[in-house]
């Protein structure tokens, strides 16, 4: 299995990707900033010092780490996906009425789950639905 690095470069290359400026920036910020942003607020963050920076750049390089298994793309579609870097396996929670993800620790489980008959379940994503702290200490 491969290990997490804090270093986006090595972590590129640990998981088979070319390490580039841009790609670097990229994981980079997604390492420093636990927000779980969208490719367009990567973009936003990033080009005022990358001037030359595209979104499509950003897109496609984040759905290439998250295919390599570099870092997770949170989201049923593309369009609306969420990107994460972390060097352990957890779980989200999505808040109800902010919209904030939060980190949390995954449920403990006896056995992985099944899935139907024939099929081979590469990993399980698991998101609570609720309120953040935050929210929940205004009700």
């Amino acid at each position: 299995m491969k290990t997490a690095s804090q270093d986006p470069s090595a972590h590129l290359t640990l998981h088979g990707i070319k390490p580039s400026v841009q790609r670097t920036a990229i994981l980079g910020y997604l390492m420093s900033h636990k927000t779980h942003p969208t490719a367009d607020e990567i973009y936003r963050a990033l080009q005022p010092n990358m001037p030359t920076l595209s979104r499509s750049t950003v897109y496609n390089t984040l759905w290439r780490m998250a295919e390599a298994g570099a870092i997770d793309a949170l989201g049923i579609d593309r369009t609306n996906a969420r990107f994460d870097y972390s060097s352990h396996p957890h779980a989200h929670l999505l808040c109800n009425r902010c919209g904030a993800i939060i980190d949390t620790a995954l449920p403990q489980l006896d056995t992985a789950p099944p899935g139907p008959e024939g099929s081979i379940i590469d990993s399980v994503t698991v998101t609570y639905h609720g309120l953040c702290p935050t929210c929940a200490s205004d009700n």
